[in-house]
């Protein structure tokens, strides 16, 4: 193997993986129906749950835990979730020429979730890619 063939490879794996944790991102951060609640309510609800936690029989007990930590883990993701910046960045550099040795066209990236404005930034435009 060339050292030319094992650029191209990894260059094509860092692709890959630009473009794997930025929608994978997209996917956590996707709007969902309802309201969020805000970091105070989510820090309320701690405190009924170690209030609660006092007095509460063995399998209570168990459920409380599990819930407080079910909102640890979202106050520890931050209150909008977590940053795209790095990982749009990412994207960025690489969406063009992956989506092009891959065959994705601008429709695709559109329909999975990715922003006209990012698409437009990447260099990814309408009527790029196969027919």
């Amino acid at each position: 193997m060339t050292s030319e063939h094992k650029a191209a490879l990894a260059s094509g794996r860092a692709q890959g993986l630009a473009v794997r944790r930025y929608l994978e991102a997209l996917e956590r951060n996707k709007p969902r129906r309802g309201r969020r609640p805000s970091r105070e309510s989510l820090e309320r609800q701690l405190e009924e749950i170690e209030a609660k936690l006092r007095e509460a029989d063995p399998l209570k007990r168990l459920h409380l835990v599990q819930q407080r930590k079910a909102i640890q883990a979202r106050l520890s993701t931050g209150e909008g979730g977590e940053d795209l910046a790095e990982l749009e960045a990412g994207f960025i550099a690489a969406a063009a020429e992956y989506g092009e040795r891959k065959g994705i066209d601008y429709s695709t990236w559109r329909e999975i979730g990715v922003p006209a404005e990012v698409l437009r930034r990447a260099g990814v435009h309408r009527g790029s890619g196969p027919a």
